[in-house]
């Protein structure tokens, strides 16, 4: 999933990074990057150098820390909780729910989900992300934002901009479909939305903005900017952008690419760890909100297939297992209690198995062997 790096902040409370206003931490920033005494080279801050102190190492952002809960998921169950109250009551009252959309599976047939978090399904995915935008606008706590995201002063096209551009919310559609058309056009995978929402819960948990009527859409360009460049291995230009958008130009693309990136302090990482935690945190909000992930019959090819990855796997852990044993059994012959004990049966305990080599093996046979 790209280059991966863990955070240094502490998996706890709430996912707001106090302190400093935007306008000052780009002037820290610029601060930072100043020329040093010598004239030489400019300074530019590292990572490590950049740690949450610890005074704020309690507060955790879920875009860096997998332990940390999702800001649209947590702002998705307001009107979660409504809708199963309402819906409680209209079966109190007898009220017809309607025909099933689900599927089920039966003696005969059985039902596959291909959707999976090395390969999900775009169109799904894609509704999935863009419910969580809505979310995040329709219960925003302010309407915080900057000049650069500013919809009235950056337009997306030579139409006049509305007088209540920045008072009406966004439906879920309006926000689905101008998504869809810029992944459509750039031919962007479903991969690379997660990541685009990884980046606006991270833009905004830094910069403390909020995402609002005024500046979604340029909020969610320039993430999605941002992760078509990192993510996909063929990058799509600033310039290919504007063809998509007809109105706007090259010179502010870049200029707000360049805000984009100061704000997230060049923190374009994305942990496999939180990218799986954004997947299954999107088909939570699914659930909820009773968007269907598409269903299939399995039918003979795909059960072969299955079944080729199965036993594939299956020897694969056959293989570390006896590696383990090795490694366990080469240090003394020891028996006894804690991380190195080996029981009577041959089994290793969890302690000695080596996740990152069985994560990897599995990631290859999946990447392998699954569509």
């Amino acid at each position: 999933m790209g280059n991966t790096v863990s955070c240094c902040v502490s998996p706890e409370s709430s996912p707001k990074l106090p302190s400093r206003q935007p306008a000052e931490r780009l002037e820290e920033f610029q601060t930072s990057t100043e020329v040093s005494d010598d004239n030489t080279v400019p300074y530019l801050q590292h990572i490590s150098d950049r740690e949450v102190p610890d005074e704020l190492a309690l507060e955790s952002n879920p875009s860096d820390h997998a332990r940390a809960s999702t800001i649209f998921l947590s702002k998705s169950q307001t009107d979660v909780r409504d809708k199963r109250k309402s819906n409680h009551i209209n079966h109190i009252s007898h009220v017809s729910p309607g025909p099933l959309s689900k599927k089920y599976s039966s003696c005969s047939t059985i039902f596959i989900d291909d959707n999976t978090v090395s390969q999900p399904n775009l169109k799904s995915t894609i509704k999935c992300v863009t419910l969580a935008i809505y979310y995040h606008i329709k219960n925003r706590d302010s309407d915080k934002s900057l000049d650069i995201f500013d919809e009235k002063l950056h337009p997306l096209s030579r139409e006049p901009v509305p007088d209540d551009y920045n008072r009406v919310d966004p439906e879920h559609k309006l926000i689905y479909r101008f998504v869809r058309t810029l992944f459509s056009a750039a031919q962007l995978t479903a991969e690379c939305a997660i990541v685009t929402l990884v980046y606006l819960e991270r833009l905004l948990t830094y910069a403390e903005l909020d995402i609002c009527p005024a500046n979604w859409k340029r909020i969610v360009l320039g993430a999605i900017l941002l992760a078509s460049k990192v993510w996909d291995d063929q990058a799509v230009w600033n310039v290919d952008y504007c063809q998509i958008l007809k109105d706007i130009t090259v010179e502010d693309m870049n200029e707000m690419e360049r805000h984009f990136l100061e704000l997230l302090q060049f923190n374009i990482n994305v942990p496999a760890s939180v990218y799986a935690k954004y997947y299954f945190d999107l088909r939570q909000l699914a659930d909820d909100n009773n968007l269907n992930f598409p269903l299939e019959p399995l039918n003979n090819q795909r059960a072969q297939k299955l079944e080729a990855i199965s036993r594939l796997c299956e020897d694969k852990y056959k293989d570390l297992n006896r590696a383990a044993m090795r490694r366990s059994f080469s240090a003394d012959n020891l028996i006894g209690d804690g991380c190195c004990r080996v029981w009577e049966s041959g089994v290793p305990t969890w302690g000695q198995f080596y996740f990152s080599d069985k994560l990897q093996v599995v990631k290859k046979v999946l990447d392998q062997y699954c569509y």
